[in-house]
């Protein structure tokens, strides 16, 4: 009789959580890329995280590197909710350079430089993760398919558009789910299918432990980028081992399935702004798949003042207002406001993200822009009107995103 419980508790995971995230930047000036607020209340990592605690994995180490203070602040304080009396815990690790006298130089180097950890919880098997991705998925079912198909390695596909494919890792499948090839970012996918689609990595890998400790040490070796894309996997397939794929299977119960990499600003942008359409792609409501987060002890979101003969009215329309918000007098159109922003009369968001600690004074307009963190906005400014002002004094995307960081003061 198959045992879940035992294959859950053999198994230890790691969440690649420290990347620097350059093309999110300015909002990772200050931050790791799955350190980033999104959707108002979470962080990008927690959709990870809550993947893990919905599947049933509670052995949890987060790789960090970059800026890490964020990430080790938002896991202490909002994530440490595991009974270690069961030998369930999460703890973020820094580079420990061990073996390396050198930060982390590629996924694949991040494992290698932490293989104590491995010899120190004897896991039968890994589960590794990025910690900046945004989907839903049970890695319990694909952790069974890997010990029925007796491989040494599974890793997490997804199907996608051709056109979108150069910017993954292809991969190539036999009839029973074998990998037979792997295209790191091919420039010509089409060559590769006779279809419209193709599957690509997801970043969600398991593997046998001795089959990756094996893998990270070979690798090590060599005169590579130590990334599991572009070498790890690449070499395993090629040198015969039993690489399976497995298909996602999406756990938002919506009609297309979800999975994004939101590594732009654009691409952030556009995820973010879905969630305040009348039917969102991504399903935040579902009680069946809670997300967690830190919820910081906060009132009430409110709403202040009805004057319309002044133009003074606090509102939010098609619009998420998190906890500890003031709209007084504002108004908000299709914008997210994160926990403790205040908006003050006679102004109007339009489009935008607001982060937390935020403050618009009286008068401004704001439209399709992010404002980071503890950012004042001072009375009478106006940005997201102007596109040659705003490229002289903010960070404006390729679609024309205007981006205010963390630090920003005003003329």
């Amino acid at each position: 009789m198959f045992d879940r419980a035992h294959l859950l508790r053999s198994t230890l995971t790691l969440i690649l959580a420290g990347g620097q995230g350059e093309r999110l930047y300015p909002l990772t000036k200050w931050r790791p890329k799955p350190s980033v607020s999104f959707g108002g209340v979470y962080r990008i990592i927690d959709f990870t995280l809550s993947n893990c605690l919905n599947s049933g994995l509670r052995r949890i180490y987060v790789l960090t590197q970059y800026r890490s203070l964020s990430m080790d602040k938002h896991i202490r304080l909002g994530w440490n909710i595991f009974n270690h009396d069961n030998n369930e815990f999460i703890f973020t690790v820094p580079p420990q350079q061990h073996f390396v006298g050198s930060w982390y130089r590629g996924t694949a180097d991040a494992v290698f430089q932490n293989i104590d950890l491995l010899e120190e919880e004897h896991p039968h098997y890994v589960v590794i993760l990025s910690g900046d991705h945004v989907y839903k998925m049970n890695y319990s079912l694909m952790l069974e398919a890997h010990q029925q198909n007796d491989a040494s390695v599974t890793l997490g596909t997804v199907r996608v558009p051709v056109a979108e494919s150069r910017r993954f890792g292809v991969v190539q499948l036999a009839n029973d789910w074998r990998v037979s090839g792997f295209v790191e970012k091919p420039e010509k996918p089409e060559e590769l299918t006779d279809f419209g689609e193709l599957f690509v990595n997801m970043g969600v890998y398991i593997f046998n432990t001795a089959e990756l400790v094996r893998a990270v040490i070979d690798d090590a070796k060599q005169d590579t980028e130590h990334d599991f894309g572009k070498n790890l996997l690449p070499t395993l397939v090629a040198s015969g081992a039993k690489v399976y794929a497995y298909p996602f299977l999406d756990e938002n119960r919506k009609e297309s399935q979800y999975w994004r990499d939101i590594g732009t600003l654009d691409s952030y942008y556009e995820a973010s702004m879905d969630l305040v359409t009348v039917n969102p792609a991504f399903n935040l409501y579902d009680p069946e798949w809670p997300v967690r987060t830190l919820q910081p002890q906060l009132p009430p979101a409110k709403t202040v003042f009805e004057l319309p003969l002044e133009k003074r009215v606090g509102a939010g329309y098609d619009s998420i207002i998190s906890s500890g918000c003031i709209v007084s007098g504002g108004v908000l159109r299709r914008s997210i406001l994160s926990p403790h922003v205040r908006v003050r009369s006679y102004g109007e968001i339009v489009d935008s993200i607001l982060m937390e600690n935020v403050e618009v004074e009286r008068h401004c307009r704001l439209q399709k822009v992010i404002v980071d963190e503890a950012v004042r906005i001072p009375e009478g400014t106006q940005v997201g009107y102007d596109p040659e002002e705003d490229r002289r004094r903010f960070t404006v995307s390729e679609q024309g995103v205007v981006v205010i960081p963390s630090g920003t003061y005003f003329d």
